[in-house]
């Protein structure tokens, strides 16, 4: 069966660039989000993320009739499912909006389409989907229960880009195809070549979403072996990056860069996942989530003493001293905040700190509501001029042309090694 028609749910950081590569291959996308702002943005022609191309590609799909968004699910040939799954207080697993996804496309499904979940799940997710949409259409026949003969196939498709990358690495990087059986990953591959420069890697679903888990995991771990040798050189009163700089000239060590932490969609969450299901076995993997989540009580402590010696040096009481925070985004150069270390941070020291604090983010408009009240947004000049404490958070591409020679203050906190 050919896929003439496409419906891709849930329309944030990875549905709707996936959406747009779609539809600029002329194939009719529906988009389907709750967020009734993000629809009417986009049948605009206009997007409500940051990501680089993006717009353009938005745009031209819409404006040609490719591409249109709603709030509720529509027929197609084939339904990605490309919504959030965090993680809740205890660090289970949430899934309700993969379940809520099952369920708003499930009236609407007809024979002989196909279904992928893209979202990022623990192993068994896939399976619990199809069981979902088998209770809810008795009807139809799912893999678990006619195998290949199924009327709705079924598979996992885990995204692997970069954020600010994501218009080129959707196209060209390798995609692992999980289905529920041979015919349902051959089916997803079919779809996914439809634009795919990569290759399609055929598995079953539940290797594949530990694939995506393992992925994460592996750069958690190596980040948290960077993060924890930071803590070993200030006690030591080594400088972390000249001696990673040093280390790495050893041909066979590669040892990642330090920060505030960890953030994001992924890195910060996955771990998680297979640490629910194995909590006995995964004991590196959950050591190294610990370690990396501690990371910005740390920098606090870091921000605290700077502060303290400020006001000793100075002579000025708490009130009258100001403190600004370069970055929130959880990498360089985006606006996504999901999960952020820097956005940690620097509410912890806004509600901390008694007088006033500064925050410098060129990729937002508008803090967000956390710390609207506690923190005032300024320009990259202003917190310079103004503030007596600078903390580091988030190495964008503003803060990295700034030079040194140009921050005068006497006091930095600088986790990304920016203005060392």
């Amino acid at each position: 069966m050919t896929f003439n028609t496409l419906s891709v749910v849930g329309l944030g950081y990875i549905g709707l660039p996936t959406a747009a590569i779609f539809a600029s291959r002329q194939k009719t996308v529906i988009g389907v989000d709750i967020n009734e702002r993000a629809v009417e943005t986009i049948n605009r022609g206009e997007i409500h993320i940051v990501e680089p191309g993006l717009a353009g590609v938005v745009k031209t799909a819409v404006a040609d009739g490719y591409l249109r968004a709603t709030t509720q699910p529509e027929a197609a040939d084939a339904f990605l499912i490309a919504v959030p799954t965090p993680f809740q207080d205890d660090h289970q697993p949430d899934l309700r909006y993969v379940q809520a996804a099952a369920l708003a496309i499930a009236p609407v499904l007809q024979p002989g389409n196909l279904v992928v979940l893209e979202s990022t799940s623990p192993v068994g997710t896939t399976e619990q989907l199809a069981a979902w949409l088998a209770a809810a259409r008795p009807d139809l026949r799912f893999p678990q229960q006619a195998g290949d003969e199924a009327d709705v196939a079924i598979a996992y498709c885990p995204e692997r880009v970069l954020p600010g990358q994501v218009m080129d690495e959707l196209v060209k990087n390798d995609r692992v195809i999980g289905g529920m059986t041979p015919g349902c990953s051959a089916r997803a591959s079919a779809l996914y070549n439809l634009f795919l420069e990569g290759e399609c890697v055929e598995t079953n679903a539940r290797t594949a979403e530990l694939c995506k888990l393992t992925e994460n995991s592996f750069r958690d771990v190596n980040i948290a072996f960077a993060n924890e040798l930071s803590l070993i050189c200030a006690d030591q009163q080594i400088n972390v990056w000249e001696l990673i700089a040093l280390a790495n000239r050893h041909p066979r060590v590669n040892i990642l860069q330090p920060g505030p932490g960890v953030g994001g969609h992924c890195i910060a969450v996955d771990p998680w996942f297979i640490v629910a299901q194995n909590p006995q076995q995964a004991r590196l993997i959950r050591t190294a989530r610990e370690v990396n989540d501690a990371k910005p009580h740390w920098v606090l402590e870091q921000v605290k003493a700077s502060v303290a010696e400020s006001l000793t040096r100075s002579n000025k009481r708490a009130s009258e001293l100001t403190v600004a925070c370069f970055g929130l985004a959880f990498k360089p150069n985006i606006d996504d905040l999901r999960e952020s270390p820097a956005m940690q941070v620097t509410q912890l020291i806004a509600d901390w700190h008694a007088g006033t604090t500064l925050v410098v983010e060129p990729n937002v408009t508008r803090l967000p509501d956390a710390l609207a009240s506690t923190a005032t947004l300024v320009s990259l000049q202003q917190a310079l001029a103004q503030a007596d404490v600078l903390v580091m958070l988030v190495d964008h591409r503003e803060f990295r042309a700034v030079s040194p020679a140009a921050v005068t203050q006497s006091w930095i906190v600088d986790t990304k090694g920016v203005w060392r």
